[in-house]
């Protein structure tokens, strides 16, 4: 139905003249709903939907605009009174009566007065931009439903303004151009450039916004507001640019009248101003050929904005499937990724912990403690340099420790000799070298477990304070095995092992195999046997005999307490934690992720979410 059609409704039908048919609304509202649906879920954050975006200088008749095509009174004022992105969705409800809805930042509002929305609409800028003058990308969705507007959806923009002013920040002209160039740059935007009559059209910067965007009109449709403004001898003007022949956008131009400021202060209700547009046109001598030519009226504008709007969505739906099915293989072939992470519903978290963490990660702890495979790792073979770099260490000791024994015989008359007889040994002085010696292999032990343990060791939060724990384990080992160590102390049938493989013995010029030397056994010497070998200058050999044990026990004894302690002890300390953990514990909270990753994967699954829920909405529609 067009605008000629509507004439003659209006002519013949009386009160019935602004209705559309019912077979125009039963195919317009599917479609803008579809959209509406589309938004409502969210997709609108992954593809640009089509949609109507209002854009005008200030005081171009943006506002009346708006209020004649959805019938209520929007916040008027000088200023930017339009502060956040306002969408105006317009629902013909035949058999009903008015319903408005306010929703925004979580907050959802239904009022059934009319009168109410200029409040509501100004409480809730208020709410996002503040109470100054300032400005926010949010969006207020306001719907209207009522047997007399029509199916449509706007998204109403601030005003252009040229200056600041009523304290308005120096760059709000930059913002709310910022603001604009949002929706209007999108390809899926029709943009409805609002220009009144008595300026100079090609200098207004909404159109030349839109032109900057849009520069072949495709998607541009302007109205012209104000015409009883024009200047007298200056409707030719108007005519020629109405009929695309100033700045031609391919949608066109439609002229409307609306309430003026006299209008609203003298009361006119909106139904009544409508009335007065009609004989405006009807009468004027020069713009009843564009009310003729169906580029005149509210009632036109409305009906062709909904064509526009209905024949935008049609000519993307192909596409905007399209993308949906693109985006949602993307996001598919992504959380392959996580697919052994915490499940984001709580009803499935259970049997993950349960079936996923506690028996899986069971089985690897185990698998991890017996054999050090996990994954493409084997935790022994990263362990066994540390424990050679250990052994290195211990052995380069022997130099260093058979030095000190030698300088303290050297200088042992002179700084060690007590109340002992000449040629006689405290033994208490070689025991003291010793003891040195080991307390000097205490840090580089301890040192040698931080570095496996900040190196070796890459664990989770979860295992944290059990690896912190077995760690100040081994350490109290190490320490404890380190005292002992200063016991000096072996078996003697050890010590004489050492001994019989030495050459120590073959230096007191002794023959071994013929004289009675050993006790009964014949594996260790008797008295007469040490006393052939209690000589000074034979003291380093034995001492440096003795460090070959002390060698032996810590070479082994260190990565034995790592071993045991971080690994062995850490996997069942683990296990035990991991089966007990299920009972009584907040699942929600022990799966939540706090990282990067998790946050990452919670936007995949809203995403899949959406673009799952979009395809069925179109699907079941079409």
């Amino acid at each position: 139905m067009d605008c000629q059609d509507i004439l003659r409704d209006y002519n013949c039908q009386g009160a019935e003249r602004y209705t559309i048919h019912n077979h125009f609304i039963e195919s317009v509202q599917p479609l803008i709903e579809l959209i509406d649906s589309l938004r409502l879920i969210g997709i609108d954050k992954d593809i640009d939907l089509p949609s109507i975006a209002v854009v005008g200088d200030q005081s171009s008749g943006k506002s009346s605009v708006l209020e004649a095509l959805s019938g209520v009174a929007l916040p008027r004022g000088s200023g930017t009174t339009t502060r956040c992105p306002l969408e105006l969705k317009l629902r013909k409800f035949k058999n009903g009566k008015w319903t408005g809805t306010i929703s925004y930042s979580g907050h959802r509002e239904r009022f059934d007065d009319p009168l109410k929305v200029d409040n509501l609409v100004r409480e809730a800028q208020n709410k996002l931009a503040g109470n100054a003058v300032g400005l926010s990308d949010e969006l207020i969705t306001l719907e209207i439903l009522s047997p007399d507007v029509c199916d449509l959806t706007l998204i109403d923009l601030p005003g252009i303004s040229p200056v600041p002013v009523h304290d308005q920040p120096e760059d709000i002209g930059d913002q709310v151009k910022s603001l604009i160039l949002k929706y209007i740059a999108k390809s899926e935007t029709i943009i409805l450039v609002v220009v009144p009559c008595n300026v100079d059209v090609a200098t207004t910067e909404a159109l030349r916004m839109a032109h900057d965007v849009d520069p072949e009109g495709y998607r541009t449709l302007a109205i012209l507001t104000k015409p009883d403004l024009t200047d007298r001898g200056a409707e030719i003007d108007v005519l020629n640019i109405v009929q695309g022949k100033v700045i031609p956008p391919s949608k066109g131009y439609i002229i409307v009248k609306c309430r003026g400021q006299s209008d609203i202060n003298n009361k006119i209700p909106l139904s009544k101003a409508m009335e007065m547009e009609m004989q405006f046109f009807r009468n004027h001598s020069y713009f009843s050929s564009l009310q003729n030519d169906g580029k005149a009226s509210i009632q036109c504008l409305a009906d062709n904005l909904t064509k526009e709007l209905v024949h935008h969505i049609k000519k993307s739906l192909p596409y905007l499937t399209e993308q949906i099915h693109t985006k949602l293989l993307t996001v598919e072939r992504e959380l392959k990724n996580y697919d052994q992470c915490p499940p984001l519903e709580e009803e499935k978290m259970g049997p993950f912990l349960s079936e996923v963490i506690i028996m899986e990660f069971s089985d690897q702890i185990n698998e991890l403690s017996i054999t050090g495979h996990s994954k493409d790792k084997n935790i022994y073979a990263l362990l066994r340099p540390e424990f050679k770099k250990w052994d290195m260490y211990l052995r380069g000791t022997e130099v260093s420790f058979t030095a000190k024994v030698y300088q303290m015989i050297d200088k042992y008359n002179e700084m060690h000799r007590g109340r002992e007889l000449l040629t006689f040994s405290d033994f208490c002085e070689f025991e003291s070298v010793i003891k040195d010696y080991v307390a000097a292999l205490r840090d580089p032990a301890i040192a040698t477990l931080k570095h496996i343990v900040q190196n070796i060791y890459i664990v989770s939060k979860i295992i944290n304070d059990i690896q912190s724990r077995q760690e100040a384990k081994v350490e109290k080992r190490i320490k404890e095995f380190i005292d002992m160590e200063q016991l000096v102390f072996t078996q003697d049938k050890i010590l004489q092992q050492k001994l019989d493989a030495s050459n120590v013995p073959q230096k007191t010029g002794i023959d071994y195999c013929h004289e009675n030397l050993y006790d009964d056994d014949d594996t260790i010497l008797n008295s007469k046997g040490c006393a052939l070998l209690d000589t000074r200058y034979l003291v380093p050999d034995r001492l440096v005999l003795y460090h070959e044990i002390i060698y032996q026990r810590l070479t082994d004894y260190a990565p034995m307490l790592i071993i045991l302690f971080m690994l062995k002890d850490a996997a069942k300390i683990l296990q035990h934690q991991m089966l007990e953990i299920r009972n009584g514990a907040d699942v929600a909270k022990l799966l939540k992720e706090d990282s990067e990753r998790g946050r990452r994967r919670a936007d995949l699954k809203q995403h899949l979410k959406r673009l799952i829920q979009a395809q069925e909405l179109i699907s079941k529609r079409f």
